[in-house]
């Protein structure tokens, strides 16, 4: 039986290690989103949706900052708590991918392409939709990892 340090090179090591650190990367945004999401429970989310609007020097009466407020008014605390939840699940897996790939598992390389992948028909959307340099970017990325892990894939299949 070989084991996953003789089955990749150094080089895959070391990207496997990189792409890793993204999901990481990833999990932790997403995750204190997350938290961010309950410290809004039991707030007053139209106010504060109202004082956000007046931060960033938008006017509170055009139509966009009218829909965030009017929406954010909306918002109830079990909707926040469902929200958060969604995070807190997502960054969870976000976590087991990256430490799956820095242990050099095949299943988190498997499971890489398969999450990362299934994002790249929306992203692609968007770039066509409204093209941006944010949007570009995070669409080449990930192409790169997904077309990354399945080289790993390929070059140790037999291994």
């Amino acid at each position: 039986m070989t084991s996953s340090a003789d089955r990749h090179g150094h080089g895959s090591v070391a990207g496997l290690r990189v792409v890793a650190l993204l999901e990481g990367a990833k999990g932790v945004l997403v995750l204190l989103a997350g938290f961010g999401l309950l410290a809004l429970v039991h707030q007053d989310l139209h106010q504060a949706a109202v004082e956000l609007v007046r931060h960033i020097h938008l006017n509170p009466a055009r139509h966009y900052p009218t829909v965030f407020i009017d929406l954010a008014g909306r918002v109830t605390d079990g909707q926040l708590w469902a929200a958060a939840f969604a995070a807190m699940s997502y960054a969870v897996i976000r976590f087991a991918e990256a430490v799956g790939l820095w242990l050099q598992r095949r299943w988190a390389e498997w499971f890489g392409v398969l999450t990362g992948g299934m994002y790249i028909p929306i992203e692609i959307y968007e770039v066509f939709r409204k093209v941006s340099w944010p949007k570009l970017t995070v669409l080449i990325v990930n192409v790169a990892i997904v077309l990354y892990l399945l080289l790993v894939l390929a070059l140790t299949r037999d291994r």
